[in-house]
């Protein structure tokens, strides 16, 4: 996992999918750091969208392929790309 790089970082649900639909279009593999423990840890989503304790969910991808995820991400409107 020490090669991944975040290519994406949000809260909000529907950016996130359609971040993932954008790198599933493009062919690229990542893998979503937080998503599956954002309601485990002390009261979850509310307030904020995402869990305080754990932070948003995280879109990583192998660093050959993270400038191609971003541009992918940004020709796709989707906002929160790092």
């Amino acid at each position: 996992m020490d090669d991944l790089v975040t290519v994406f970082e949000s809260g909000d649900f529907a950016l996130l999918t359609l971040a993932k639909a954008a790198l599933e279009r493009g062919g690229i593999r990542y893998v979503v750091e937080g998503e599956g423990v954002q309601d485990l840890f002390g009261m979850g989503r509310l307030f904020s969208g995402y869990n305080l304790i754990t932070g948003a969910p995280r879109i990583r991808v192998t660093a050959e392929n993270a400038e191609r995820a971003r541009e992918l991400l940004t020709s796709g409107g989707v906002y929160g790309a790092t």
